[in-house]
């Protein structure tokens, strides 16, 4: 049984684009691996901007400077 975790920050993720993610990533390993969709599992975690970092500054601060 494939379990995959999906992390992404918290910013206009729609229903519909997270179906999406779900769909995509369980066809990805239908196609590569030959996996079972029926048993494949897919979570998406949402996390704040706040509590997530790239080169020592969170994304909060990052996109407020336009990084």
């Amino acid at each position: 049984m494939p379990y995959v975790n999906i992390k992404i920050t918290n910013e206009d993720v729609t229903p519909e684009k997270k179906a999406a993610l779900i769909k995509g990533a369980t066809q990805l390993l239908v196609d590569v691996l030959g996996k079972n969709p029926a048993t494949t599992v897919v979570v998406i975690d949402e996390v704040d901007t706040d509590n997530w970092g790239i080169a020592g500054e969170t994304v909060t601060n990052r996109r407020k400077e336009g990084k």
